[in-house]
């Protein structure tokens, strides 16, 4: 699927739901259906239409990203141009379905004032976000060139040594690091978290120094193009003791298995337990309590998820983190992810950085 067929795809869908249009608000899903970066549009979609509405801030901007939509610059708020574009056609009974998983129920109940009493509001929430979780070959290579960014960016970081610094030093390098090469943001603030603080999956890097012979997680992606990539290594910085190390072979066990099992047909529950049943059997079980991944694409947390509540099946061009952790309260964390794209016959590994247990020292 190219980005020029995907308006013709939600149609196929708006239709298929016994819909007349489709109302898109949500910044994200406007972006994959219209090509829009801006931070203020909507969009209507369906048979025979392609109406984008935004605000004269973004004038120019639209017409250069949405030239193939009917646009509308609104002078008063973004649904009352909406509804202005809707109010105007000749009457006749609408279904509309809307966000109902990003809209507010401030601004339902506004659109709901503004509209006909003869046009029906109908939630369609996910309806976007079920196609948007199989990418085409030009999201992939945009997804795959940010991933490699990162992978450049955190070997830059680690040349300058872990022990020694301050957790926040090296979460600032690595954030510096990406977008001095060319990343328009990063993906999520950096996890830069050693010893008992790595325990914490979403750890906040500290003016603390890290120490010799301990395991540091560090969790980074980088933003390019619109879209993410995420990965996560966990390195020593000296000699460990014998529970650490068991710890690390334990989750890297975990995720080459995981990796191993990833393919076209499994559901995401069933690719998490082939990473929950190792762990488990080795004692951790209650020191994993996240799932084992989730889609990465315009955002860093996407359909489809791999989980113990994962039911998407699995199909090629998703792409999917593969994440297992082991969190030992007050004494150690570790965590491994890869980021991979579900290819017909397997998947593809996106990130390159080695996993096996590597020191960084000062």
């Amino acid at each position: 699927m190219s980005s020029d067929d995907r308006p013709q795809r939600l149609e196929e869908r708006v239709v298929a739901r016994e819909l007349d249009l489709l109302l898109i608000t949500d910044l994200v899903n406007l972006r994959w259906a219209t090509g829009f970066s801006g931070s203020n549009g909507a969009a209507l979609i369906g048979p025979g239409v392609r109406t984008f509405v935004t605000d004269f801030r973004y004038l120019t901007q639209s017409a250069e990203q949405v030239p193939d939509f009917r646009r509308e610059i609104s002078t008063a708020d973004l649904l009352a141009g909406v509804v202005g574009t809707l109010n105007s056609s000749p009457p006749t009974p609408l279904r509309i379905g809307f966000d109902d998983a990003h809209m507010s129920v401030k601004a339902h109940a506004h659109l709901r004032d503004l509209l006909r009493d003869d046009i029906e509001l109908v939630g369609a929430g996910g309806l976007v976000e079920e196609l948007r979780a199989v990418k085409d070959a030009g999201e992939v290579a945009k997804i795959r060139a940010a991933a490699q960014l990162a992978d450049e960016a955190l070997t830059r970081v680690l040349s300058r040594g872990l022990a020694g610094r301050t957790e926040r030093d090296v979460a600032l390098d690595l954030e510096i690091e990406q977008r001095r090469m060319g990343a328009e943001a990063v993906s999520f603030p950096p996890i830069v978290a050693s010893g008992a603080h790595g325990a914490l999956p979403h750890a906040v890097p500290r003016d603390v120094v890290i120490p010799e012979g301990t395991l540091v997680v560090i969790d980074w992606g980088a933003q390019l193009d619109g879209y993410c990539s995420d990965c996560t290594r966990t390195y020593a910085t000296g000699p460990l003791d014998a529970h650490d190390r068991e710890v690390y072979d334990i989750v890297l066990e975990a995720q080459l298995a995981a990796l191993a099992a990833l393919r076209p047909g499994p559901t995401g529950r069933e690719i998490d337990a082939v990473a929950r049943d190792i762990i488990t059997a080795a004692g951790h079980g209650e020191q994993f309590g996240h799932g084992l991944g989730h889609g990465v694409g315009l955002e860093v947390h996407e359909a489809p998820r791999l989980s113990v509540t994962g039911e998407a099946v699995l199909v090629p061009g998703m792409i999917v983190t593969v994440e297992p952790g082991v969190y030992v309260p007050d004494r150690v964390g570790t965590r491994i992810e890869d980021l991979c794209v579900v290819t017909a016959d397997g998947h593809e590994v996106l990130d390159g950085l080695p996993k096996e247990l590597t020191t960084i020292g000062a």
